[in-house]
């Protein structure tokens, strides 16, 4: 239904931005760029990290160059001193024109203000009571969403079981505001529709190696024999971590981002991260051109990508499917 409704409604909207675009920025304008679980250093236009490499470059393709009449603020974990909504009441008290939010912390902002325009990378926006409908968000929020629901936690459980047919119990390994947030209900609604039970592993911001290696050793001292990472930045900066450890258990894997399988997890069902940061980009130059954040379609993932690892299989004792190889968007041998 809310994907018929962004559809039925796009156009209208569509038009409205392309007007706000056709309007020149201002002459020197600040972002604000806020992530409980990503240093401030990858942050950058020529981060290490190509999800915000693509972010500044769509921004500057679009006419917001950072020295030249863009002034970027950084509010990355090391900041999370006092806790979260310590941190976001800081970011609200400088008054930015726009605000990035990169996974946990949205929520945290609607309650903070209603006047600064925010842009989001979050879950379901809706679930989480971030805005009224994908079509016309209403309000001061708007953005892109990495969940499609129950569906795409049932597709990465049915593909890992593709691969392991074995798999009996699964652990889900995330961060606790996340689960408890939105990700919570839809794993266990993807866990009953497809019989595989699910125990989670929660972990609390700000996190640690040892958190993390206490955790995944859970997944096999409660019975499970496979496990699932959940979607978070934070996942994505830990990756070396989280593959080694789970190595450590011989448990068959499912990732979020293709990254971790590059670096030796098993397999990724990944939204495509490049995508969905030139969308945020596309959105914060129509707000900082005076588009109304309420206005702006909030984007639901549509394109993923699949990526599998035939050493780390072949360490496991698997076989990989031909299905799988024939699907794969990146095979790693």
């Amino acid at each position: 239904m809310r994907r018929r409704e962004f559809l039925a409604g796009g156009l209208s909207v569509a038009a409205g931005i392309s007007r706000a675009a056709a309007q020149p920025a201002s002459a020197w304008q600040r972002l604000a760029i806020f992530s409980l679980s990503e240093p401030a250093a990858l942050m950058q236009e020529k981060s290490e990290n190509r999800y915000y490499r693509a972010l500044f470059a769509e921004l500057r393709r679009l006419g917001h160059v950072e020295g030249q009449n863009l002034t970027v603020e950084r509010y990355g974990k090391e900041k999370n001193i006092s806790g979260p909504a310590a941190l976001v009441a800081e970011v609200v008290r400088s008054q930015p024109d726009v605000v990035y939010v990169v996974g946990f912390g949205a929520l945290l902002f609607k309650r903070e203000t209603s006047t600064i325009p925010i842009v989001a990378l979050t879950g379901d926006p809706i679930a989480q009571g971030l805005i009224q409908s994908l079509t016309r968000p209403g309000g001061n929020i708007t953005g892109v969403s990495v969940d499609t629901g129950p569906s795409i936690h049932g597709k990465r459980i049915a593909l890992l079981k593709e691969i392991f047919p074995a798999l009996s119990k699964l652990a889900y390994l995330t961060l606790r505001p996340q689960w408890e947030a939105i990700q919570g209900a839809a794993v266990r609604a993807a866990s009953a529709a497809t019989g595989i039970p699910v125990i989670s592993l929660l972990l609390d911001l700000p996190t640690t190696d040892e958190a993390y290696r206490a955790a995944i050793a859970r997944a096999s001292q409660e019975g499970a024999n496979a496990i699932m990472v959940g979607d978070s930045p934070d996942a994505l900066g830990r990756r070396g971590l989280i593959v080694d450890l789970i190595e450590q258990t011989r448990l068959p894997a499912m990732h979020p981002f293709r990254e971790l399988v590059e670096v030796g997890g098993l397999m990724a069902y990944a939204f495509d991260l490049v995508e969905l940061n030139k969308r945020v980009a596309n959105n914060i130059d129509a707000i900082l051109r005076g588009a109304n954040p309420g206005e702006i379609p909030y984007y639901q993932a549509a394109k993923f990508e699949m990526s599998v690892n035939l050493k780390t299989a072949k360490s496991l004792g698997l076989t990989v499917p031909q299905t799988i190889l024939a699907s794969a968007d990146e095979v790693i041998e």
